[in-house]
Protein backbone atom coordinates (compact mmCIF):
# COMPACT_ATOMS: atom_id res chain seq x y z
CA UNK A 1 0.00 0.00 0.00
CA UNK A 2 1.10 3.56 -0.61
CA UNK A 3 1.51 6.02 2.25
CA UNK A 4 -1.98 7.51 1.91
CA UNK A 5 -3.63 4.09 1.93
CA UNK A 6 -1.62 3.05 5.00
CA UNK A 7 -2.68 6.19 6.89
CA UNK A 8 -6.32 5.63 5.98
CA UNK A 9 -6.20 1.98 7.03
CA UNK A 10 -4.58 2.73 10.40
CA UNK A 11 -6.95 5.65 11.02
CA UNK A 12 -9.96 3.46 10.24
CA UNK A 13 -8.72 0.83 12.70
CA UNK A 14 -8.19 3.42 15.42
CA UNK A 15 -11.61 4.97 14.78
CA UNK A 16 -13.36 1.60 15.05
CA UNK A 17 -11.52 0.78 18.29
CA UNK A 18 -12.02 4.21 19.87
CA UNK A 19 -14.35 4.24 22.89
CA UNK A 20 -15.70 7.69 22.03
CA UNK A 21 -15.21 8.00 18.26
CA UNK A 22 -12.24 10.34 18.45
CA UNK A 23 -8.72 9.73 17.17
CA UNK A 24 -5.67 11.95 17.37
CA UNK A 25 -3.47 12.69 14.41
CA UNK A 26 -0.49 11.80 16.57
CA UNK A 27 -1.85 8.30 17.20
CA UNK A 28 -2.61 7.84 13.51
CA UNK A 29 0.91 8.90 12.53
CA UNK A 30 2.48 6.57 15.06
CA UNK A 31 0.34 3.64 13.86
CA UNK A 32 1.13 4.41 10.20
CA UNK A 33 4.83 5.10 10.82
CA UNK A 34 4.81 8.58 9.31
CA UNK A 35 5.42 12.10 10.57
CA UNK A 36 2.58 14.57 11.08
CA UNK A 37 3.78 16.81 8.21
CA UNK A 38 3.13 13.91 5.84
CA UNK A 39 -0.42 13.48 7.15
CA UNK A 40 -1.20 17.18 6.86
CA UNK A 41 0.29 17.35 3.37
CA UNK A 42 -1.98 14.51 2.22
CA UNK A 43 -5.20 15.42 4.06
CA UNK A 44 -4.92 19.11 4.95
CA UNK A 45 -6.05 18.81 8.57
CA UNK A 46 -7.72 16.42 11.00
CA UNK A 47 -11.16 17.02 9.51
CA UNK A 48 -9.81 16.22 6.07
CA UNK A 49 -8.36 12.97 7.40
CA UNK A 50 -11.58 11.98 9.16
CA UNK A 51 -13.63 12.80 6.07
CA UNK A 52 -11.38 10.57 3.95
CA UNK A 53 -11.56 7.78 6.55
CA UNK A 54 -15.35 7.96 6.61
CA UNK A 55 -15.52 7.69 2.83
CA UNK A 56 -13.17 4.71 2.98
CA UNK A 57 -15.32 2.94 5.60
CA UNK A 58 -18.57 3.79 3.82
CA UNK A 59 -17.30 2.66 0.42
CA UNK A 60 -18.02 -1.02 1.02
CA UNK A 61 -21.61 -0.25 2.00
CA UNK A 62 -22.13 2.13 -0.92
CA UNK A 63 -20.54 -0.33 -3.34
CA UNK A 64 -23.17 -2.88 -2.33
CA UNK A 65 -25.91 -0.32 -2.98
CA UNK A 66 -24.41 0.67 -6.33
CA UNK A 67 -24.31 -2.96 -7.45
CA UNK A 68 -27.77 -3.89 -6.14
CA UNK A 69 -30.22 -5.00 -8.81
CA UNK A 70 -33.56 -3.25 -8.86
CA UNK A 71 -36.49 -5.19 -7.44
CA UNK A 72 -39.71 -5.41 -9.42
CA UNK A 73 -41.23 -3.11 -6.81
CA UNK A 74 -39.20 0.00 -5.85
CA UNK A 75 -40.88 -0.03 -2.42
CA UNK A 76 -39.02 -3.26 -1.67
CA UNK A 77 -35.77 -1.48 -2.56
CA UNK A 78 -36.76 1.42 -0.31
CA UNK A 79 -37.45 -0.87 2.66
CA UNK A 80 -34.25 -2.85 2.11
CA UNK A 81 -32.25 0.35 1.73
CA UNK A 82 -33.57 1.67 5.06
CA UNK A 83 -32.77 -1.60 6.86
CA UNK A 84 -29.26 -1.80 5.36
CA UNK A 85 -28.66 1.83 6.32
CA UNK A 86 -29.61 1.15 9.95
CA UNK A 87 -27.55 -2.06 10.04
CA UNK A 88 -24.49 -0.20 8.74
CA UNK A 89 -24.95 2.51 11.36
CA UNK A 90 -25.03 -0.05 14.17
CA UNK A 91 -21.99 -1.89 12.77
CA UNK A 92 -19.91 1.28 12.23
CA UNK A 93 -21.22 3.76 14.81
CA UNK A 94 -18.26 6.15 14.78
CA UNK A 95 -18.01 6.39 11.00
CA UNK A 96 -21.78 6.84 10.84
CA UNK A 97 -21.84 9.56 13.47
CA UNK A 98 -19.14 11.50 11.62
CA UNK A 99 -21.41 11.69 8.56
CA UNK A 100 -24.77 12.40 10.21
CA UNK A 101 -23.93 13.67 13.67
CA UNK A 102 -20.93 15.96 13.28
CA UNK A 103 -19.93 19.17 11.56
CA UNK A 104 -16.73 18.25 9.75
CA UNK A 105 -15.36 21.21 7.83
CA UNK A 106 -14.66 18.81 4.95
CA UNK A 107 -17.98 17.03 4.27
CA UNK A 108 -17.61 13.33 3.41
CA UNK A 109 -18.67 12.46 -0.12
CA UNK A 110 -20.50 9.43 1.28
CA UNK A 111 -23.47 11.51 2.45
CA UNK A 112 -24.12 12.97 -0.99
CA UNK A 113 -23.82 9.60 -2.70
CA UNK A 114 -26.17 7.93 -0.22
CA UNK A 115 -28.71 10.69 -0.86
CA UNK A 116 -28.32 10.28 -4.62
CA UNK A 117 -28.95 6.53 -4.47
CA UNK A 118 -32.04 7.07 -2.32
CA UNK A 119 -33.35 9.74 -4.69
CA UNK A 120 -32.96 7.30 -7.59
CA UNK A 121 -35.34 4.82 -5.93
CA UNK A 122 -37.85 7.57 -5.23
CA UNK A 123 -37.68 8.79 -8.83
CA UNK A 124 -38.74 5.31 -9.94
CA UNK A 125 -41.70 5.50 -7.57
CA UNK A 126 -42.61 8.97 -8.84
CA UNK A 127 -42.58 7.68 -12.42
CA UNK A 128 -45.10 5.02 -11.34
CA UNK A 129 -47.41 7.62 -9.81
CA UNK A 130 -46.82 6.37 -6.26
CA UNK A 131 -45.11 9.35 -4.63
CA UNK A 132 -46.89 12.15 -2.77
CA UNK A 133 -44.15 14.73 -3.29
CA UNK A 134 -41.16 15.51 -5.45
CA UNK A 135 -38.44 12.81 -5.24
CA UNK A 136 -35.87 15.27 -3.84
CA UNK A 137 -38.26 16.31 -1.05
CA UNK A 138 -39.15 12.70 -0.29
CA UNK A 139 -35.44 11.79 -0.20
CA UNK A 140 -34.71 14.51 2.36
CA UNK A 141 -37.64 13.35 4.48
CA UNK A 142 -36.71 9.66 4.37
CA UNK A 143 -33.01 10.31 4.96
CA UNK A 144 -33.75 12.57 7.92
CA UNK A 145 -36.02 9.94 9.46
CA UNK A 146 -33.60 7.08 8.80
CA UNK A 147 -30.51 8.90 10.06
CA UNK A 148 -32.42 10.27 13.05
CA UNK A 149 -33.50 6.84 14.27
CA UNK A 150 -30.06 5.39 13.53
CA UNK A 151 -28.36 8.10 15.59
CA UNK A 152 -30.85 7.50 18.38
CA UNK A 153 -29.95 3.80 18.44
CA UNK A 154 -26.23 4.65 18.49
CA UNK A 155 -26.16 7.58 20.90
CA UNK A 156 -29.15 6.82 23.17
CA UNK A 157 -29.32 3.03 23.54
CA UNK A 158 -31.04 3.44 26.91
CA UNK A 159 -33.86 5.37 25.27
CA UNK A 160 -33.95 3.09 22.21
CA UNK A 161 -33.08 -0.38 23.58
CA UNK A 162 -34.86 -2.29 20.81
CA UNK A 163 -33.52 -1.93 17.24
CA UNK A 164 -36.99 -2.96 16.01
CA UNK A 165 -38.00 0.67 16.51
CA UNK A 166 -36.25 1.28 13.18
CA UNK A 167 -38.81 -0.92 11.41
CA UNK A 168 -41.71 1.01 12.92
CA UNK A 169 -40.08 4.32 11.94
CA UNK A 170 -39.44 3.01 8.43
CA UNK A 171 -43.06 2.04 7.89
CA UNK A 172 -44.29 5.39 9.22
CA UNK A 173 -41.90 7.30 6.95
CA UNK A 174 -42.96 5.32 3.90
CA UNK A 175 -46.62 5.94 4.64
CA UNK A 176 -45.86 9.65 4.71
CA UNK A 177 -44.29 9.76 1.24
CA UNK A 178 -46.13 7.03 -0.67
CA UNK A 179 -49.59 7.15 -2.20
CA UNK A 180 -52.06 4.88 -0.42
CA UNK A 181 -54.49 4.60 -3.31
CA UNK A 182 -57.23 6.63 -1.61
CA UNK A 183 -55.99 10.21 -1.90
CA UNK A 184 -58.51 13.08 -2.01
CA UNK A 185 -58.72 15.09 -5.23
CA UNK A 186 -56.20 17.84 -4.29
CA UNK A 187 -53.66 15.25 -3.20
CA UNK A 188 -54.30 13.21 -6.34
CA UNK A 189 -53.53 16.30 -8.40
CA UNK A 190 -50.22 16.74 -6.57
CA UNK A 191 -49.37 13.08 -7.21
CA UNK A 192 -50.20 13.49 -10.90
CA UNK A 193 -47.93 16.55 -11.13
CA UNK A 194 -45.13 14.67 -9.39
CA UNK A 195 -45.51 11.78 -11.83
CA UNK A 196 -45.45 14.03 -14.89
CA UNK A 197 -42.35 15.84 -13.63
CA UNK A 198 -40.62 12.48 -13.16
CA UNK A 199 -41.21 11.65 -16.84
CA UNK A 200 -40.09 15.01 -18.24
CA UNK A 201 -36.39 14.21 -18.15
CA UNK A 202 -36.86 11.06 -20.23
CA UNK A 203 -39.10 12.69 -22.85
CA UNK A 204 -37.84 14.03 -26.18
CA UNK A 205 -41.15 15.69 -27.03
CA UNK A 206 -40.08 19.09 -25.73
CA UNK A 207 -37.22 21.48 -26.28
CA UNK A 208 -35.14 22.24 -23.17
CA UNK A 209 -36.95 25.55 -22.81
CA UNK A 210 -40.38 23.92 -23.11
CA UNK A 211 -39.42 21.22 -20.63
CA UNK A 212 -38.18 23.82 -18.14
CA UNK A 213 -41.42 25.82 -18.47
CA UNK A 214 -43.59 22.74 -18.08
CA UNK A 215 -41.58 21.63 -15.06
CA UNK A 216 -42.08 25.05 -13.48
CA UNK A 217 -45.85 24.92 -14.09
CA UNK A 218 -46.10 21.39 -12.72
CA UNK A 219 -44.10 22.36 -9.64
CA UNK A 220 -46.51 25.23 -9.04
CA UNK A 221 -49.51 22.91 -9.42
CA UNK A 222 -47.84 20.42 -7.11
CA UNK A 223 -47.35 23.01 -4.39
CA UNK A 224 -50.91 24.38 -4.68
CA UNK A 225 -52.49 20.92 -4.67
CA UNK A 226 -50.27 19.60 -1.88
Amino acid sequence: MDTKAVILARAAELLAASPNGDVSTRAVCEAAGVGQPVLYRLFGDKDGLLSAVVDEVWDEYLAMKRAARHSADPVDDLRRGWDNHTAFALSHPHAYRLVFGSTLSTPPAAAAEAMGLLTGILERLAAQGRLRMAPADAARFVMAANSGIALGLILRPGTYPDPAVSTAARDAALRAVLVDGASPAPRAAAVAATTLRAHLGASDLYTPGEAALLDELLERAQQQAG
